[in-house]
């Protein structure tokens, strides 16, 4: 990737409904070229998706908790069943296993306190855990979804 296809991207991630002549005339290259570039980090996957993201407090979803879960189960089968449950919550949002404590973080969004309750709940019935303990977000300081481009 060059400093066109880096731009390209920096602009992608933070507007993706911008227009190829818009991106084309902010990088200084015809449209054309820049769509093929677009064309070529969609096809060899460096752009994964072009997504809008939603207001999660005007989807009364503002509440945002992490959940960190340890487990006594160290091994594949249990890891896939928990990725599957996982997948069954649209609540939880992000989804690591970790290092160090902490074996799995969740990012989990609601409306408030008692739907973070019935969540647990539906949760804790699911597989067996170790411990599971939450820290509710006070304040959102800082959120983006673009990633470093500077790297490359």
């Amino acid at each position: 990737m060059d400093s066109f296809d880096k731009h390209i991207l920096s602009l992608l991630q933070k507007d993706s409904t911008l227009s190829t002549s818009e991106i084309a005339e902010q990088v200084g290259l015809s449209t054309t070229p820049c769509w093929r570039r677009i064309q070529a980090m969609e096809k060899s996957g460096v752009i994964k998706a072009r997504v809008a993201l939603a207001d999660p407090e005007k989807l009364n979803v503002g509440l945002t908790i992490f959940v960190m879960v340890k487990t006594n189960q160290h091994n594949p089968n249990w890891l896939a069943t928990f990725a599957e449950i996982a997948d069954e919550f649209e609540e939880i949002v992000e989804f690591y296993r970790m290092s160090g404590a902490v074996d799995y973080l969740l990012r989990v969004v609601v409306p408030d306190m008692k739907a973070y309750d019935n969540f647990y709940k539906k949760l804790i019935t699911k597989t067996d855990f170790a411990d599971i303990s939450s820290s509710f977000a006070m304040e959102e300081i800082k959120y983006t979804t673009a990633l470093p481009v500077s790297y490359l």
